[in-house]
């Protein structure tokens, strides 16, 4: 196995077992033995088990990214371009639940705060097409001049318990009930 192939497998473990377990329940060796490799060698390539859980998020959100924005060009009012994120993301959750189940954890914990905190109200030196969204929004008075931090909530808030309640059984989505929920969102 190649380094790239090993680094992969301990991410892969350490994804499915954060999303089965949480962090907690979820030690190195416990990824380790599940990635196939030994204890030791997962510190070969992440120092600590908070490293391997903020670049398995950076992994985890450019999958997203590339998903929403490299297959699809978002352009047109800020409606069209929200129901396009919007519904991009709740397809992508409800088609990976496992990258779901595992933001869950990190946005519940305390790297999620610190992560939001530096989304918010500091600088990830990256563009954040949200928040460019909800700016353009606010500025063409279609979406009202709240906290860019309610805004998040008030979207992301809903998609993921809807996205929660299909992997649960609860709801079975299909694309009307995606386009109504994504409808609602806006709304």
């Amino acid at each position: 196995m190649s380094k790239i192939d090993k680094k992969q497998e301990i991410l892969k473990a350490a994804l499915e077992l954060f999303a089965e377990q949480g962090f907690h329940g979820a030690p190195m060796s416990k990824i380790a033995e599940k990635a196939g490799v030994a204890a030791g060698t997962v510190y070969c390539y992440f120092e600590s088990r908070d490293i391997l859980i903020h670049e398995l998020f950076l992994e985890v959100k450019e999958r997203i990214n590339r998903f929403l924005y490299d297959r699809r060009i978002i352009e047109g009012t800020v409606r069209e371009r929200f129901q396009t994120v919007i519904s991009g993301l709740l397809r992508y959750f409800v088609t990976h639940p496992e990258d779901f189940r595992y933001l869950e954890q990190f946005h519940n914990s305390p790297y999620g705060v610190e992560y939001r905190r530096i989304r918010f109200f500091g600088s990830t030196g990256e563009e954040d097409r949200m928040k460019s969204l909800f700016t353009d929004g606010m500025k063409q008075k279609v979406i009202k001049d709240i906290p860019m931090v309610i805004l998040f909530s008030l979207t992301l808030g809903p998609l993921f318990d809807v996205a929660r309640d299909h992997i649960l059984g609860f709801i079975q989505l299909d694309d009307d009930l995606v386009q109504l929920t994504v409808n609602a969102c806006w709304d």
